[in-house]
């Protein structure tokens, strides 16, 4: 067990802040105690970790690390934190997006370095409701991955490394109800690897093109990874299938969206149009539905 405590250049949210690297309520990979400290489990340089993130104030951190990969996880957290974030060069001009950040001062755009952690998943969720994305997401890592270090919630995991997720059969991937693209993609993507993880180093817009040069990973995956890896403000997540609807009502009204229209909307913000889509996001403002939702897709029925 290691133990460090520092304070972040910036107030931070250690909770909000993190949220984004949940991949939802029942991820074995990130669980919120009752007490609010955030638990996470990572690999770095091939090396699981566990690591609990507790706020002792909104200007004092303090995590524990359990595991092999524990000192350098324990190096990462202030970057998961924010700490290379910029948020006060971000100038809201609605007064929405003005409301939210009074009352989420906290909420940063951290970053981790660790590509793989955040590919997989969003090749996940390619053209498939959250739920269907998110269970898959759970049962692999329930199968295939490593049991978290230390004292953890009970459940918890660590995700395979490119080699597991590599050696994974076809019929694992259907019955965590994966279909054969989304599957295909992550094997093509594992097998360059080690290529893919350089892009943790690497401008923005660099990464955005080596991850596009992968089959199978277009604007909205390579915006999804970069907004984690890199902690990317500016990284708007194209593609996507109800953020444009979000967007355009809450700054234009209008309950239909689309890319064209988002991005006009997001202008203003260019440097840090995903910080502005993560306000708004928060904000919880919703266009009416008039339809139902899409169906669930259970691959493992087929």
């Amino acid at each position: 067990m290691i133990t460090r405590t520092w304070r972040p250049r910036h107030p931070v949210d250690v909770a909000a802040t993190l949220s984004a690297h949940r991949r939802g309520p029942y991820d074995p990979a990130f669980v919120i105690d009752a007490g609010g400290r955030v638990w996470r489990t990572c690999r770095y340089g091939g090396e699981p970790a566990t690591i609990r993130v507790e706020a002792l104030s909104r200007v004092e951190v303090r995590a524990t690390a359990w595991g092999p990969g524990a000192s350098a996880a324990l190096d990462a957290v202030p970057g998961w934190l924010g700490e290379y974030d910029e948020p006060h060069a971000f100038r809201p001009v609605h007064a929405l997006i003005s409301d939210v950040l009074r009352r989420c001062p906290g909420l940063l755009i951290g970053r981790t370095g660790l590509v793989v952690e955040a590919l997989v998943p969003a090749i996940l969720e390619q053209k498939v409701t959250s739920i269907e994305a998110y269970r898959s997401w759970a049962a692999l890592l329930r199968r295939h991955g490593e049991r978290a270090p230390g004292p953890a919630p009970e459940g918890m995991r660590v995700a395979p490394a490119a080699g597991t997720w590599l050696r994974i059969p076809s019929w694992e991937w259907h019955r965590a109800g994966v279909g054969p693209q989304r599957s295909r993609t992550i094997v093509t993507a594992m097998r360059h690897a080690a290529r893919l993880e350089e892009t943790a180093s690497m401008s923005s817009e660099a990464a955005d093109r080596r991850l596009r040069a992968v089959p199978g990973i277009g604007p909205w995956t390579s915006a999804e990874v970069r907004q984690r890896v890199l902690g990317d403000p500016d990284a708007v997540s194209v593609g996507d299938a109800g953020l444009p609807h979000v967007v355009s009502y809450a700054l234009a009204g209008q309950r239909r969206g689309s890319d064209e229209l988002m991005l006009e909307l997001l202008e203003p913000y260019r440097g840090h149009r995903h910080r502005a889509c993560v306000l708004l996001l928060q904000a919880g403002e919703r266009p009416p539905r008039r339809a139902p939702r899409a169906p669930l897709r259970d691959y493992r029925a087929m």
